[in-house]
């Protein structure tokens, strides 16, 4: 930590929506969820931001129902989810949810994409005095018919940084046990009914474990209102629906479907989510896109959710429930349809994720009611080889298998920091993310979300790029700022992400670490306002010497913003160069000398009122008082609510004396202090120690 050799044998295998300006139109009126189809008169309008780029027409969310407005006062109050929001066009939507964005907000609304060309900027809204005519979308019922409860079931009592009472918190969904009545009841298509009496169509059905999770049409719920101890009922309703038949459809692209099949893939179909893969030909690439429908083997009709390119070929998934690659893959082919009738919209931003997250065990140590995970691992693999980078998948790194997930899940430290390489992420500088590297990683989320585990995605490049310091003529700081803003515009939706690590252990960067620091959490901050963004130290992020070199990185006033939801993060490993080498085999350890070490590093937190997070700690399986210490360090940093992730676990390790994973299996004594820590009781409701 303290030398270059920090960077030596310890890590040979480790270490080797935007913001906007002003024009246009748009504006908020009120509507009762039970009201006919009008709706109140005028309340407060806006100004659409006039900006245009690959995210925004005119100030137009491109790819979902959404759209950018400077976030005044006015607009902070008037502009909610709930409310109705009537567009230049004379169509009315309802906003799914609002977010502050610096001196703007964005604003998403149920239904389909919007054309920024017909009713963003310049456009400019009439304002009346009288009440408007809504017509009713696709995504909300606007009158609540009369039902007949056929079928109802209690709702899984969970909450936690997802759930709410049972209930996502992020759009539509709820989680029910999966019984077999439930899964014979609750199918897509179906209506269920919920404890405030509103009636909506099922969307998309996932089975996880013993539990089942159910998604809805129309806006997120409130899970205080409709979670347990309410019921969800499956209901039929008195009135009439659009009939369920498939619409008159042309055919527009046929692809064949990849002819593959492991543990992910049968046939050419995913295994745990609907979605399938194809050559990703010109022509697949043009036609199979997000809100286009897709017409399958057996007749059925599913809309495109996302697309993902890997390599040669595509992946492709749709809403609903998995597709049986037996009956539906190849040598089965797909097409593309257009469709004269129309169908229900997703939501637009709350697309539910692929694979839902379960209810969590009762004892384990998660973020149930608001309580923090504090003690985690490093699942290293695919920080390996960075002197050959790019380097080959399988040959000089690795990510992670699920089983590791798992693991570490089940032994109570469901916390994640996973290091990856920059240029693996983006070879290029500036150019888009390397597809085939993105969906490796995307891979890994996928595999955590399964088991209930968070992940801190770790920049694992101590401020350099291919050797080239960040701040230099070859690597400018906004090229660094840019390839974060990338990630996070590809998983800022998904539930297994518990924040963005910046940057692992910047050394020797000239002092323009704070400068890039910032440029970076304000980029990420175009995108994602709310997951934990975890800013490293300068000096190898030692917690010892962390006031000696980094009272620079919060000399702009936004880095000590608590409501830009930064958490500072330190490394601390005890033997006598700082270096976590542990050369000397006979060294003997002071009991408090982690306590000590990482000292400076907390009262430097309380001073300036800030979090804290330690990404790595470790000891060597063959020092007995090493280990007491470790037990003394995460007693102290239990006490102030710092999380902290042990170096380290994960594939690749031999018999590293610092790894929970090792080839030979045996014990490993570093491992029930962790769990001891992890399971013990804490008061904390939030990373501290502010």
């Amino acid at each position: 930590m303290s030398t270059n050799l920090f960077s030596g044998a310890r890590k040979a295998l480790v270490a080797s929506i935007a913001a906007a300006v002003l024009l246009g139109g748009v504006t908020v009126v009120t509507t009762p969820y039970a009201a006919a189809s009008t709706v109140a008169a005028v309340s407060v309008s806006a100004k659409i931001n006039a900006f245009t780029n690959t995210d925004w027409l005119n100030g137009v969310w491109r790819t979902g129902a959404g759209f950018s407005i400077p976030a005044t006062s006015a607009n902070r109050t008037a502009f909610v989810a709930g409310v109705s929001v009537r567009l230049a066009d004379g169509q009315v939507r309802k906003i799914s949810r609002a977010q502050i964005v610096g001196s703007n907000m964005s604003i998403f609304l149920e239904g389909a994409k919007l054309d920024g060309n017909k009713v963003g900027a310049p456009q400019v809204v009439t304002i009346g005095s009288t009440a408007v005519t809504a017509p009713i979308t696709s995504t909300a019922p606007v009158t609540a018919p009369t039902t007949v409860a056929a079928h109802s079931t209690s709702i899984n009592a969970f909450t936690n940084t997802d759930w709410l009472n049972g209930v996502w918190r992020k759009s539509p969904g709820f989680s029910i046990p999966a019984s077999a009545a439930n899964k014979a009841a609750f199918k897509v298509g179906a209506s269920a009914k919920l404890a405030d009496g509103q009636v909506r169509k099922v969307t998309q059905v996932q089975v996880v474990g013993a539990n089942m999770s159910v998604y809805l049409e129309g806006a997120a719920v409130n899970g205080s209102v409709v979670g347990a101890p309410n019921k969800l009922s499956l209901a039929t309703t008195s009135t009439t629906s659009p009939a369920p038949t498939a619409p008159t459809t042309s055919v527009i692209a046929t692809s064949n479907l990849n002819n593959y099949t492991n543990t992910h893939w049968l046939n050419g179909m995913f295994r745990t989510a609907a979605g399938f893969s194809i050559q990703a030909s010109s022509t697949n690439v043009a036609a199979f896109k997000a809100g286009a429908l897709v017409k399958l083997a057996d007749g059925q009709t599913r809309k495109v959710l996302r697309t993902q390119l890997v390599g040669s070929n595509m992946s492709v998934f749709l809403d609903g429930a998995v597709i049986n690659g037996t009956t539906l893959g190849y040598p089965k082919t797909i097409s593309v349809v257009s469709t004269s009738t129309s169908t229900p919209s997703s939501p637009a931003l709350t697309t539910p994720p692929v694979e839902a997250a379960p209810a969590p065990a009762p004892t384990a140590p998660d973020t149930t009611n608001g309580k923090p995970l504090l003690v985690g691992v490093n699942l290293s693999g695919a920080g390996f080889g960075p002197s050959v980078v790019p380097g080959k998948h399988g040959t000089n790194y690795t990510y992670p298998a699920e089983s590791y997930y798992k693991k570490y899940s089940d032994l109570g430290m469901p916390l994640v920091r996973l290091p990856f390489l920059w240029e693996r992420i983006q070879p290029k500088l500036n150019s888009p993310l390397n597809a085939e590297e993105f969906a490796r990683l995307k891979q890994s989320l996928d595999f955590a979300q399964k088991h209930n585990v968070k992940v801190i995605l770790d920049l694992h490049n101590y401020y350099r790029y291919y050797g080239k310091l960040i701040g230099s003529n070859e690597v400018p700081i906004s090229s660094f700022a840019a390839v974060w803003k990338q990630i996070v515009q590809q998983v800022v939706n998904h539930p297994a992400v518990e924040g963005y690590g910046l940057m692992n252990e910047p050394h020797s960067t000239n002092g323009l670490w704070p400068q890039a620091a910032l440029a970076a959490a304000q980029a990420i901050r175009t995108v994602d306002s709310q997951r934990w963004i975890y800013v490293a130290g300068d000096r190898w992020s030692s917690a010892f010497h962390w006031p000696h070199y980094n009272t620079q990185l919060v000399t702009n006033p936004w880095m000590r913003d608590p409501k830009n939801n930064l958490v500072y993060e330190a490394h601390m490993y005890v033997d006598k160069d700082f270096s976590g080498n542990y050369f000397d085999k006979a060294e003997k350890f002071d009991p408090m000398i982690g306590v000590n070490r990482v000292k400076p590093f907390v009262d430097w937190l309380k001073q300036n009122k800030l979090r804290g997070y330690i990404g790595e700690h470790g000891v060597p399986d063959f020092s007995p008082s090493a280990i007491v210490a470790t037990d003394n360090l995460l007693a102290y940093l239990r006490q102030n609510c710092i999380p902290s992730t042990y170096w380290a676990a994960g594939p690749w390790w031999g018999e590293y004396a610092m790894s929970l994973d090792v080839s030979s299996g045996k014990y490993r004594p570093q491992l029930p202090v962790l769990q001891k820590h992890a399971k013990a009781a804490n008061s904390c409701t939030s990373v501290g120690p502010l």
